[in-house]
């Protein structure tokens, strides 16, 4: 097989041929089709999460076939087609697994970050955390769902019900979700980088009502607001926005420090929460809802081989919607 190697954080990765491994009990083997390339693999490729694997294969939006069975697998038959998410494997006796948290598991396993990921022709994934998706869509499309998607998901749900929904950083996962917004009945108002006129183009193209710069202020107090971006910057601009009893929800795993803030940005009611990876049943009711909502995603598509290329694009904030490495 062959894998795109993270050797070193801070140094780009590197093609390497691995022997094709045999699934463990319990495990499928995947043939990769697709592999969504995430803002968490730059956090891990360029050493702001602590403690990856090394080495390791990158890469946690997964889309492929199974091409092995490990012994004790059922479920799951050679050749049909599955995805595999950021939460690769969780202890299930810890009380947060006990209470239905598996997200705050204290002993998990994540798929690109402490075992190996999508960035390859193959990899192993606990079949518990597999999901079959049947035959509907392109891989590629398919692929940024299981981490824009899912991620993006349970920060919406954990946003409520409000009508007036902020999103500030408007790429894979913003992309999408203005998308279920509209589904229900939403108003989205989407932020980007200052200046950024083509990715604020693009948000009005799906259906936002308003996209403007993160350094502005919405035209009406906002409900909610999710963030995106890893800045946290944007943290007092987002309670700023949200009117009394508003939430802002920090949807990523990794942030630049927040800076200090008047309390009355804080006070009346309003309410300050971050989101932790995801839970198969996010996954369950996401993937059913998707076809649903009518949700497509706006993919560039890279060869496996240019992956570095794709982190770049990422991380400059040249791409409209999602990089997916196609092996």
């Amino acid at each position: 097989m062959r894998a795109m190697m993270l050797e070193s954080p801070g140094r780009p990765l590197v093609l390497r041929e691995r022997p094709t491994p045999s699934p463990p009990a319990g495990e499928l083997l995947v043939e990769i089709a697709a592999c969504g390339v995430c803002r968490t693999d730059l956090h891990v490729v360029d050493g702001e999460l602590p403690e990856p694997k090394l080495p390791l294969v990158p890469g946690h939006e997964i889309v492929g076939r199974v091409a092995a069975l490990g012994d004790g697998v059922s479920g799951f038959a050679i050749g049909e087609r599955v995805g595999v998410p950021w939460l690769g494997h969780t202890c299930g006796v810890c009380r947060y697994c006990r209470m239905g948290r598996e997200n705050l598991c204290d002993a998990p396993l994540f798929t690109g970050y402490t075992r190996d990921g999508g960035y390859a022709t193959h990899t192993v994934a606990d079949a518990n955390f597999c999901f079959l998706l049947g035959e509907a869509g392109d891989d590629a499309e398919v692929a940024p769902l299981f981490c824009a998607g899912l991620i993006g998901y349970r920060s919406y749900r954990i946003a409520g019900d409000g009508e007036a929904l902020g999103l500030y950083g408007f790429g894979a996962a913003g992309h999408i979700l203005v998308q279920l917004a509209r589904h229900e009945g939403r108003r989205v108002f989407a932020f980007s980088r200052p200046g950024d006129a083509k990715a604020q183009a693009f948000a009005r193209s799906l259906g936002a009502v308003w996209a403007g710069g993160s350094d502005e202020a919405p035209p009406e107090p906002l409900d909610a607001a999710i963030i995106f971006a890893p800045v946290g910057a944007l943290v007092p601009a987002a309670l700023a926005a949200v009117r009394k009893g508003g939430r802002v929800v920090c949807g990523g795993i990794h942030m630049s420090d927040i800076p200090s803030f008047p309390y009355r940005l804080l006070w009346e009611e309003r309410e300050l929460v971050s989101v932790a990876n995801l839970t198969r049943n996010d996954a369950r009711e996401f993937l059913a809802l998707a076809p649903k909502a009518g949700i497509r995603t706006e993919i560039v598509r890279y060869p496996l081989a240019r992956a570095n290329e794709a982190l770049a694009d990422l991380r400059e904030g040249r791409l409209t919607g999602a990089a997916v490495l196609i092996p």
